[in-house]
């Protein structure tokens, strides 16, 4: 059953936000959200890393998604996964937390019934520095074309938020 409400603060792990962490997850509002990648570490590492986050997230009231196949999510008491839409569909008994860059996957989180769609990249961003951002128009557009809730992502900070008037937003950087 999803976690209700969804949160409209999210924040998303890296390697290079690892060490700033538990102190963002500190920082964060009860009731945020937090999606586990960690995707640089070997799968125990990677586990035990997650457990020891899934700890404070617990502590803060924050819900704790991870980026990973639904079993794998089951299996370590995660709240739910984040993932393409094609990779959410034997988690209904969790929260779907879907990404999408376009039209095509919008509509296929629709078709899964996701809980939520992080529409990315907003802005250009660190990770991907010459990738093509999507812009504020064009977010827009995409966000609105959906029933689904939109989580923003891509470049975003508090200030960007405001001024692109969303009430759901995630960062890596933005956050941390």
């Amino acid at each position: 059953m999803p976690i209700q409400p969804l949160p409209h603060l999210w924040l998303l792990s890296d390697a290079r936000n690892d060490a700033l962490i538990e102190d963002a997850l500190a920082r964060l509002p009860g009731g945020s959200g937090f999606v586990f990648r960690h995707y640089h570490l070997p799968q125990e590492e990677r586990r035990a890393r997650f457990e020891m986050l899934r700890s404070i997230c617990r502590s803060m009231n924050h819900c704790t998604i991870l980026s990973g196949p639904a079993e794998t999510a089951r299996h370590w008491g995660a709240d739910g996964v984040y993932g393409a839409p094609t990779a959410l569909d034997d988690a209904a008994d969790m929260l779907r937390i879907a990404t999408a860059h376009d039209e095509a996957e919008i509509a296929a989180a629709e078709r899964t019934v996701a809980d939520a769609v992080m529409l990315s990249p907003v802005y250009a961003t660190r990770s991907h520095p010459d990738g093509e951002a999507l812009g504020p128009d064009r977010f827009r557009a995409l966000a609105g074309s959906t029933r689904l809730p939109v989580i923003a992502l891509g470049g975003m900070t508090p200030e960007r938020a405001r001024t692109l008037g969303v009430s759901r937003w995630a960062a890596i950087d933005g956050l941390s």
